[in-house]
């Protein structure tokens, strides 16, 4: 008998000790641990949990945002299934970007300069969805002098993710953004990178176009190649502008990226669907914001404040106006300048304090075709003249 225990005892002690060897080894390998001792590691605790967690819902909002990983989680998730990789192709070019979902009808935004080099016609557009569905596109709309193109795709209803637009005239220097796209032709798994507003009002020039853009948003948040016409996020998931330039010497991230307001996107890109362009309004004008050397040289309050006319454009609608501009050179810091012109001081009675806020309100709120009442210093005295709008050329004559 006490043999028998003696053999009872063994085989027990050895099964016990082939579990532990069994053990030790599924947790190494779930661990990762390879060909390295291991330390003894507490067993894990058995969590039972009654109902699963609800997924957050569909619509983007502030809810259910506890912590910063789970915003970022948050908006990541609910907005790159709307993010697209861009492939274009040029007779001897390739090239890449990004884009946005715009509506069920398969309309996406992206940037002009992304689907335009130059005058040549792109030989294939080819979209490719964070599912894998890849579709060729047609251009429906371009508009060089906001940088923004509307392209179109035929694909399944379910492939297409609309986004939701913010509000670009509430937003302020320090909140927090996101952007979504393929930087460097990543086609392959979609990239989020998150920062600040730098800097708000900024103007942007356009490729081969002398008009800029204005009240461009300045970022810190990580956007190179490949990212242009990608979206740039709020908190809320909410689109506030496009991605669409940086200022960088080694045409990296440098962090200073620039996105195009999603209010100017708003207006252009109902007009690119329709109509397949977008016309600016346009006065015919070069001018300058005035300070107080500008006005100590035409002998006008150092407090005096407005957009000195440089140049009037011949046969533009300044001109049929009868608006003039600079007609003497003064040295000024060591610089030549321009003095001497009408001073814009308001349009229709809102204050024109720098050049850009005449930018603004033309853009925002009047359309070629429409008068505008102009408040001008004409040799130290006001006068109001009014002036029709025109449509933009698109190139200054």
């Amino acid at each position: 008998m006490k043999k028998t225990w003696i053999v009872v005892l063994g085989l027990l002690l050895a099964l016990l000790l082939c579990v532990l060897i069994a053990g030790g080894v599924y947790f190494i390998n779930r661990t990762g641990v390879s060909g390295k001792a291991a330390t003894a590691v507490p067993s894990p605790t058995l969590v039972v949990q009654a109902t699963p967690t609800p997924a957050p819902p569909a619509v983007i909002s502030g809810e259910g945002k506890d912590t910063e990983t789970s915003r970022l989680e948050y908006v990541y998730r609910n907005v790159s299934p709307s993010v697209v990789y861009i492939f274009v192709e040029y007779p001897g070019i390739e090239g890449a970007g990004s884009g946005f979902v715009w509506d069920k009808d398969g309309h996406i935004v992206t940037n002009n300069h992304v689907v335009s080099e130059g005058d040549q016609t792109p030989n294939l557009i080819l979209v490719t969805f964070k599912d894998g569905t890849r579709a060729k596109a047609e251009i429906v709309g371009r508009d060089p002098q906001s940088d923004l193109a509307v392209i179109r795709v035929d694909v399944r209803s379910s492939v297409l993710s609309p986004v939701k637009t913010g509000d670009s005239d509430t937003l302020e220097v320090g909140q927090r953004v996101e952007a979504i796209g393929n930087p460097f032709g990543y086609e392959q798994g979609w990239t989020m990178t998150e920062g600040i507003i730098s800097a708000l009002g900024r103007t942007l020039p356009t490729v081969n176009s002398p008009f800029q853009i204005p009240q461009v948003i300045q970022t810190d948040a990580a956007i190179n190649p490949g990212n242009s016409g990608g979206p740039l996020l709020d908190d809320s998931g909410r689109v506030i502008g496009v991605n669409s330039a940086i200022k960088s010497e080694v045409r990296a991230n440098a962090g200073i990226g620039f996105a195009i307001p999603v209010n100017l996107v708003k207006r252009v890109v109902p007009a690119l669907i329709t109509k397949g362009k977008y016309e600016h309004p346009w006065v015919g004008i070069s001018a300058v914001t005035l300070t107080s050397d500008l006005d100590e040289a035409m002998g006008l309050p150092a407090d005096q404040r407005g957009a000195l006319i440089v140049k009037v454009v011949s046969d533009s609608p300044a001109d049929k106006a009868g608006l003039r501009g600079s007609s003497k050179e003064v040295r000024i810091f060591g610089m030549t300048t321009d003095v001497g012109g009408d001073v814009i001081t308001a349009v229709d009675g809102h204050a024109v304090n720098r050049m850009s806020d005449l930018m603004v309100y033309l853009e925002e709120h009047k359309s070629p075709g429409e008068t505008v009442n102009l408040t001008i210093l004409r040799n130290g005295e006001q006068k109001n003249v009014p002036l029709v709008l025109e449509r933009r050329p698109s190139r200054v004559p």
